[in-house]
Formats: structure tokens, C-alpha cells, sequence
């Protein structure tokens, strides 16, 4: 490869958030170009054509923040939450405006690039957790061409399965891998069946696992309590949520063990899933090991019981191989996963 980065080709990623879009971009053996990402308004209130004129001005920003042109790019990816009505098209969203329902958000990204780059440029789209899963799928398992499993507990539990060729499972309709809403193994958790926003009534993994589901679990521990402040607390119930990760990083118990409770749900849900995918690692995403946000101390104690569930339903061969690591890319992860979807799109199957 030239090692001139003015010849290089590279390959451009943009995140679609509802709020804020970023950009980044890999070069064409897949190393990541910049750690910086370009950061820009997404405007989804002033309507579908200003959202594309803010992608188009990420790239833009990032060609120029990284001395690049556009006779450089070789290939643009997209990571938007779905779901969507069909490849590139956008069924109803609960964070972007209803009128947003049935935009071909593909067609007119593709020519809005064309435009500004004065040639057709290949795009892919897909959505966010499964591009996510991609970039961190590539950190972890190097030149070795295994499958990988991405669990990443948030506001809602991102899931996705990245194959051998390191692409995601998307599935015949663009819902592959929306695993976090198969249900919870109850009857190993000792716990009561929790709501999910989605509708379904037979415990929603997600709600388990991750934020969304805090409210119902701290009602659940907070009896046997009795003495904690939070059971005489007149904070909202929202505060008291978000208030539960710093008060287990200074070992409350009340904290400590709504987390290891979730870790072991994750844990059983991590097996469920190998079962049926068979992969060499599994990568755990998510703020509860964010480095920035939780202690060394709580990272090791919340992977290691996520692992610990696991262990015994897996087989005996995945128990001597496989590996739980945490995730490491962060907030790069979707616009750089994008970028190495549209670079993978592009090799022979």
C-alpha cells in the first residue's frame, strides 16, 4: 500500500444519533484513521434534507480535519437506529420525528454524496448496535477469522453477531439480532417478569440488563433493604436510578447487587445466544465498563460474573476457548463500524 496518506483510499463512516452525528473513517487495510471523531448537529427538526446536508458536512470536516480528499473515498457507511420498512428506508422511530417514516434516507445520502464528490460513491446502511459490534468484532480478534458475539447494556441492550468475514447479521428483514427482547430465563433468576417498552409479555432480556429495566429491579431489591436511604428517599425515582452506579462504585450493597444481578442475566443471556452462534469471544460494551464512568475494581467484579453465569451452559470446548473481553472503542465504535462495512462490502465473499 502507498504509505502517502494524500494517495491512500479510504473508507468513511457516519453515526446518525438523534441529536448529534459523527464521522470517522478507516483506511483500506482497515486501521482506524483518526481517534478524533468530527462531530456535527444532526437537525432532524428541520426535516430529512438538512439531517443529509449534516452528514455530508461530517465528511466533508473530517476530509479536511485529516488532510484527505474526496478522490480518496472509496466507500461510505451509515449507522441510523431502525427499524426500517426496507433496505435504506426508515419505518416509524421512537427518536426521530414521526414524519421520518418511510424516508429513503439511502437514496438521498447517495446522492448528496455524488454531488459533492462529483462521482457515485458506494453506500451501505444498517443499524447502529450491528455496526458497533463490527468495529469492536475487528479489535478483538485480529487476523483470526472467528465469530464474535457484541452485548452492549445502555439505555436498552445493543446486540449484534459478527460473522467470520467480519459482517454483521442483519437479517431478511433488517431485524437480525434484536436480541434483547428474547426472553429472560426467570426461573434461573429468581425474578418476577419484568416490563418491556416494546409490548411483549414474557420478560424481555432488556429489561433485566440495562437501564430501561433499573426501576422495576430496584423496586424488586429495595425490601430487603429496609434501612437504605434510598426506601425513605423523596428524590424521583429517576434520580434514585441513576444515582445506583455511583453508589456501587463506593460499594453500597443495595448498588452491588442490582448490578451483579444484571451481570448474571447478561451472563445467561451470553450463553443462550452461543448456543446458537457458536463464537470464539464475546464483547461486552456498555457505560457499566466505561473506564471513565466505573472503577477497575467494579469493571472486573461486573465481567466476571457476566462470565461466571455463562460458563456452565456453555459446552466443554467453548469453556476452554472462548473469551469475555470488555468493549474498547467507545464512542468511535458505530462511525468507524460503518466505515469497515462499506471497506468489507467491497472484498469477494
Amino acid at each position: 500500500m502507498d504509505t502517502n496518506p494524500s494517495k491512500q483510499p479510504v473508507y468513511l463512516g457516519t453515526d446518525s444519533g438523534a441529536t448529534t452525528s459523527k464521522t470517522g473513517g478507516v483506511w483500506a487495510d482497515g486501521t482506524i484513521i483518526s481517534h478524533e471523531l468530527r462531530q456535527s448537529r444532526t437537525n432532524a427538526a428541520s426535516g430529512t434534507q438538512a439531517v443529509v446536508a449534516g452528514w455530508v458536512e461530517g465528511l466533508e470536516g473530517f476530509l479536511a480535519d485529516n488532510g484527505l480528499a474526496w478522490d480518496q473515498v472509496s466507500g461510505v457507511g451509515l449507522a441510523i437506529p431502525g427499524p426500517y420498512q426496507s433496505y435504506g428506508v426508515l419505518e416509524r422511530t421512537a427518536n426521530l420525528p414521526r414524519e421520518f417514516e418511510g424516508w429513503n434516507f439511502h437514496a438521498d445520502y447517495s446522492a448528496a454524496i455524488a454531488r459533492r464528490a462529483g462521482r457515485d460513491i458506494p453506500l451501505v446502511v444498517g443499524n447502529d448496535g450491528n455496526y458497533g459490534g463490527v468495529a469492536e468484532a475487528s479489535r478483538v480478534r485480529g487476523d483470526r477469522h472467528v465469530g464474535v458475539l457484541f452485548l452492549a447494556p445502555g439505555s436498552g441492550l445493543g446486540t449484534a453477531y459478527i460473522d467470520p468475514r467480519g459482517l454483521p447479521l442483519d437479517g431478511d428483514t433488517l431485524a437480525g439480532m434484536e436480541a434483547g427482547h428474547l426472553p429472560a430465563p426467570v426461573h434461573l433468576l429468581d425474578a418476577p417478569v419484568l416490563r418491556c417498552g416494546c409490548g411483549r409479555d414474557w420478560g424481555c432480556i432488556e429489561a433485566y440488563t440495562t437501564i430501561s429495566g433499573l426501576p422495576q429491579l430496584l423496586a424488586h431489591f429495595l425490601p430487603k433493604h429496609p434501612g437504605h436511604e434510598l426506601a425513605a428517599s423523596d428524590l424521583p425515582e429517576k434520580e434514585k436510578v441513576l444515582s445506583l452506579r455511583t453508589r456501587a462504585q463506593h460499594g453500597d450493597p443495595l448498588a452491588l447487587e442490582i448490578f451483579d444481578f444484571q451481570a448474571r442475566a447478561l451472563g445467561l443471556h451470553a450463553a443462550v445466544l452461543t448456543m446458537a452462534l457458536d463464537t470464539a469471544y464475546v464483547v461486552i460494551g456498555g457505560g457499566l465498563l466505561d473506564p471513565e464512568a466505573t472503577t477497575p475494581e467494579f469493571r472486573e467484579r461486573y465481567l466476571g460474573a457476566i462470565k461466571a453465569a455463562a460458563m456452565p451452559y456453555l459446552f466443554p470446548p467453548q469453556r476452554r476457548t472462548m473469551e469475555f473481553v470488555p468493549a474498547t472503542l467507545g464512542d468511535l465504535s458505530q462511525a468507524i463500524g460503518a466505515a469497515l462495512v462499506a471497506l468489507y462490502s467491497e472484498r469477494p465473499a
